[in-house]
């Protein structure tokens, strides 16, 4: 059998009702519409931090004091770097929404948009500070911390000190021996 070619479909995509997520055979017509508006919300988050990304990097202010021009314009106003990954091992990193460090006053600043409705929490933020001082080898008690979240056109600061961040650093370091063992361990000899 000749099987059709469907062009319209990039490989590797997966439906949104697709076989491998089947539980939305169990779903009422309310959850599946639930669903489709949050997966839709994601779709726009993603598309409007790429958009911020490109403000912040052509240095275009928006307008307006809505989340996404205090996020974008804020920035822009404090020299930040849009979309840096911060890496630690296969098991540890992640991808901070804007970050900035100035060496000299040893001030690490992190900002992150969120466009959803869920309360965001700061723990993200402190991970992604924990990521920092492991990636660039910073002793966390050498340096200051400003973290905010931009939702709901608010804006929540946080300056966490290191008695937050190397409990996470140390964790880190920590599950990460733990899983290295375990794959070294689930390789074939």
């Amino acid at each position: 059998m000749n099987f059709k070619k469907h062009l319209e479909v990039e490989e590797g995509s997966h439906a949104f009702c697709s076989a491998s997520q089947y539980h939305w055979l169990n779903y009422s017509t309310e959850k599946l519409i639930e669903r489709w508006r949050n997966h839709d919300a994601t779709e726009r988050g993603t598309r409007l931090h790429e958009f911020a990304k490109n403000c912040i990097e052509l240095k275009r202010k928006q307008k307006g004091r809505d989340t996404f021009a205090m996020y974008v314009n804020d920035a822009i106003g404090f020299g930040m770097s849009p979309e840096i990954l911060l890496y630690f091992s296969p098991f540890f990193f992640g991808t901070a929404d804007a970050i900035h460090f100035n060496e000299k006053k040893g001030f690490l600043r992190i900002h992150d948009l969120k466009t959803g409705e869920i309360p965001a929490n700061m723990k993200q933020l402190y991970i992604y500070d924990a990521l920092f001082c492991l990636d660039y080898d910073i002793k966390p008690g050498d340096i200051e911390y400003e973290n905010r979240i931009y939702q709901s056109n608010d804006i929540f600061v946080d300056n966490p000190t290191s008695d937050i961040i190397l409990p996470i650093i140390d964790k880190m370091i920590t599950f990460d021996r733990i899983l290295t063992d375990i794959v070294l361990e689930d390789e074939p000899s």
